[in-house]
């Protein structure tokens, strides 16, 4: 079987199986290339000369039966580019998406030279790690309630050479900077120098309970469910943040959220309620809302 024949295959299997899927033909093309080890050339340069192998047919067939199957092509591929960067993703963390990208265009406005960040729900570690790629001598701590999570990150950090610059600790919110956990082992947890830290971001849960079941299939299905749920109102993890900031982030210093396209007045309103001042709304590329920032009076 030729290139072309083999993705041609694929395509109509996905559009057979998914006619809901858009991007049938870039997902196609995507796998095959992964499988073959080929780049976007292969296919208009070669794609009648290039022989496919059985073991590649076999397993090029296994990945779009995944897909097909609504498995996000990220998780089968178990990588995503973000940032200009490859970060490491399993079904354990959430698939790094472009509107995130706003929170981290935002964040780098506010980086000086020898910052420490923090960045609580870090999940796969994308921000924080960007953020740390993209600065100067600045270090940074990831936290997250998922061990599963925090592996995945810890991994990244060691592709993209920042292991020395960054830390991940295991707990609920706040509670990762705790000297002990309930079992009393404290060698993953650290404790805050001089208490604070000049940039706090995040991407929390926030979306409504009651709105997960409505989600695609790639979304609701595939993506960890703890990382999605934002409780009744999709609040639930902003209030926890602000709740806590005044202990994490210095007098001054700046918080950016990621939020959803109809949080942007409530979560604005919250921080101003914490103290914050020159709150404002940021709307990613698609127009929508999409991050708050403020800074600590």
């Amino acid at each position: 079987m030729t290139y072309r024949e083999c993705y041609e295959k694929g395509r109509a299997a996905l559009e057979a199986m998914t006619p809901q899927n858009e991007d049938a033909s870039l997902d196609a093309k995507l796998l095959l290339e992964a499988v073959c080890g080929t780049d976007r050339e292969t296919l208009l340069a070669y794609g009648d000369e290039r022989v496919v192998s059985d073991d590649e047919a076999e397993r090029y067939s296994e990945f779009v039966t995944r897909r097909a199957d609504h498995e996000p092509v990220a998780y089968i591929l178990g990588e995503q580019y973000f940032m200009g960067l490859k970060f490491k993703v399993t079904h354990d963390v959430l698939i790094p998406e472009q509107d995130t990208e706003t929170l981290v265009e935002e964040a780098m406005k506010e980086v000086h030279d020898g910052f420490r960040i923090l960045d609580l729900c870090t999940g796969s570690g994308c921000i924080l790690l960007s953020l740390l790629h993209y600065s100067n001598e600045c270090s940074g701590v990831g936290t997250d309630i998922s061990e599963e999570a925090l592996l995945v990150a810890k991994q990244n950090a060691a592709l993209l050479g920042l292991t020395d610059k960054s830390s991940f600790l295991n707990g609920d919110m706040y509670a990762a900077f705790d000297d002990n956990d309930d079992d009393g082992r404290s060698e993953d947890r650290v404790a805050l120098p001089d208490g604070r830290f000049q940039l706090v971001v995040s991407n929390p849960p926030y979306i409504r309970e009651n709105v997960i079941e409505t989600l695609a299939p790639e979304v609701k299905s595939a993506e960890p469910y703890g990382a999605l749920c934002g409780g009744n109102d999709g609040l639930e993890f902003y209030r926890i943040i602000l709740g806590g900031i005044s202990s994490v982030l210095v007098t001054g210093g700046v918080l950016i959220m990621e939020i959803g396209y109809d949080q942007g007045g409530d979560v604005s309103s919250m921080m101003k309620d914490a103290g914050f001042i020159d709150v404002r709304v940021i709307k990613d590329y698609g127009g929508n809302d999409r991050v708050v920032r403020g800074e600590l009076k």
